[in-house]
């Protein structure tokens, strides 16, 4: 068969995926990691009494279709001597020093095969309290941040990927204000994103314009307060500088935690969309939603061929979770014991241009909203049938589906929307609910690998609208704009319009769109033009409150000396 995979793809693929010898050299093709992958996530059929190779030919089919791909690790590691699959945990940070190293020890063993990890820095003392062993003061929690930053520079992840972390830290911590602007010195936490777990008593505060207390997590007691204001103008002065720290609306959050008998979420993955308890893992994939419309020229989603896939995605995830190898025994018994999932989607972007639907219309977060309905009415369906075949997720009693006339299901949750990065470029699509970044732009991958991408739908909207010309296709590789072209018609233009053509409440809007149909939380970064305002972040981070999303993250285009996408226009980048 053959693969429709992209250069970028290829290139990617090589430096990352695909097994080499001992002396570098790739001995796999892009088709043999697909059928290692579906080979041996099909094993696990054999421990429920089913044919593992009809699945086998299932997961391979919507694997090297580009319609589902699982997480990097798991096409990394799946049939390897790692076997490690999941790819994003949470590990706690006590106040205790040897909690604190075992933390650190157990990072740098995730770290190398290939995961990322979130933490939340929430328990350990302020700066300058005092330590009752030594009669000396504490060093605070950004102090130890830097412990495990420095462990991750250390550890380059299974030689494919620098290690990716989440630090948080709840606003009412006494060591706030240090923690906003930590990474205001960009050689500061550079393994780190950060995010502000904010909750509803503070922006309570904040929009009556009153004080409010710290606690000190030692005591539990109040150790001052603050102007909520002047701490939320903070965080977005410094989100409008350096695109961080992100904020997560915690108490919304554990609102929606499926098992709140085993504890509250305080921390997440490295991209926000995935909350986690102590030592739980996540396996996450996503659905192209770009090969998604009827093959028969009808501008519509194909729902029957969709639904297909949803339900062998949840059980490909499902499968991840008995043929992963997890480096702790605490990590392996969550893992097993919730059985979460995060089955979400990529290439909305393009579903939109072939549907001829303008990203940030008020018809493209009505199709948001029914195509993310739709996936989790089948990912829960396709749950409960595993539930049923297999039994239901061990934690299962006490948890919220623990209620008379609710039908057991095999996970504790079953959609997240991931950011795709990688996996967008070997699927040859736009990167998760993303709008286009730009038309043409070079993409950032692998430590400093620059590579030149052109969107494809371009060409494929002007030969089926009439307007095709190589001149046109030259223009916007050099970094034209589309909407300066008089032979393009208006529909066109509209259709191909790119983040900076979108308002701060569309990007809100799509993501709350995506939130009210998924489980965990929606990856999706409001990219701001270099001109933005810090009114602008402000209004994003409100609104985002007010929308019913679960976290925001912002970013104003320059801010960052490495940013992953950059657009050739300099009139945005």
């Amino acid at each position: 068969m053959h693969l429709n995979l992209s250069p970028g793809a290829v290139t990617v693929l090589e430096k990352r995926y695909l097994k080499k010898d001992q002396s570098g050299r790739v001995i796999e093709t892009p088709e043999e990691m697909f059928r290692r992958v579906a080979r041996n996530i099909a094993e696990a059929e054999n421990l429920y009494g089913k044919d593992s190779s009809r699945y086998e030919e299932a997961f391979f089919g919507i694997m090297s279709s580009l319609e589902f791909l699982p997480n990097s690790p798991t096409l990394m590691n799946a049939g390897r001597r790692l076997q490690q699959l999941a790819a994003c945990f949470v590990l706690p940070v006590e106040d205790s020093l040897d909690s604190i190293f075992e933390s650190v020890k157990e990072t740098a063993i995730i770290h190398q095969s290939g995961g990322g990890t979130g933490f939340s820095f929430s328990r350990l003392r302020p700066s300058n309290d005092i330590v009752g062993s030594t009669g000396g003061v504490a060093s605070g929690p950004v102090s130890f941040m830097r412990v495990f930053n420095a462990a991750t520079e250390a550890i380059r992840q299974g030689g494919t990927r620098r290690g990716a972390n989440m630090g948080i830290l709840r606003v009412d911590h006494p060591d706030i204000m240090a923690f906003i602007t930590a990474k205001e010195d960009p050689r500061e936490f550079v393994n780190f994103n950060l995010s502000v777990a904010v909750t509803d008593p503070f922006m309570g505060a904040v929009e009556k314009g009153e004080d409010y207390e710290l606690i000190n997590p030692r005591t539990g007691k109040a150790s001052g307060s603050l102007k909520a204001r002047e701490t939320f103008d903070k965080i977005v002065e410094s989100a409008w500088k350096s695109g961080e720290p992100g904020v997560l609306f915690i108490d919304r959050i554990n609102r929606a935690n499926p098992t709140p008998h085993l504890g509250e979420f305080e921390a997440t993955n490295p991209c926000g969309e995935q909350p986690l308890l102590s030592y739980e893992p996540c396996n996450l994939g996503s659905i192209n939603l770009a090969g998604f419309v009827e093959r028969d020229g009808a501008r519509k989603i194909d729902y029957g061929r969709l639904g297909e896939t949803v339900r062998l995605g949840v059980r490909f995830l499902d499968n991840v979770i008995d043929m992963s190898r997890y480096p702790t025994e605490n990590i392996d018994r969550l893992a097993k014991g919730n059985r979460k999932v995060g089955l979400g989607v990529m290439g909305f972007a393009d579903l939109l241009v072939r549907l001829r639907v303008r990203y940030g219309s008020s018809e493209s977060f009505s199709l948001a909203e029914e195509v993310m309905g739709f996936i989790s009415r089948f990912a829960w369906d396709e749950s409960r049938r595993l539930a049923a075949e297999r039994g239901p997720f061990p934690n299962i009693k006490g948890s919220v589906f623990d209620r008379p006339g609710v039908p057991p299901v095999r996970n504790a949750t079953t959609t997240t929307v991931a950011p795709t990065g990688t996996l967008s470029i070997i699927a040859g699509c736009s990167s998760g609910i993303e709008p286009f970044y730009s038309l043409s732009y070079t993409r950032q991958v692998l430590n400093g690998l620059n590579i030149p991408e052109l969107n494809p739908l371009v060409s494929e909207v002007a030969v089926e609208e009439g307007f095709f010309s190589p001149d046109l296709i030259e223009y916007i590789k050099n970094g034209g704009e589309i909407k300066d072209r008089p032979d393009v018609p208006d529909k066109a233009k509209e259709i191909f319009t790119t983040a900076f053509d979108i308002g701060t409440e569309e990007h809100i809007r799509m993501q709350a769109a995506f939130q009210k149909h998924t489980d965990n939380a929606v990856s999706k970064t409001i990219n701001l033009p270099p001109g933005a305002t810090k009114e602008d972040v402000k209004k994003a981070y409100l609104l985002a409150y007010k929308s019913g999303c679960k976290g925001v993250t912002v970013y104003r285009s320059g801010t960052r000396a490495e940013q992953v996408l950059t657009c050739k226009s300099p009139l945005y980048c």
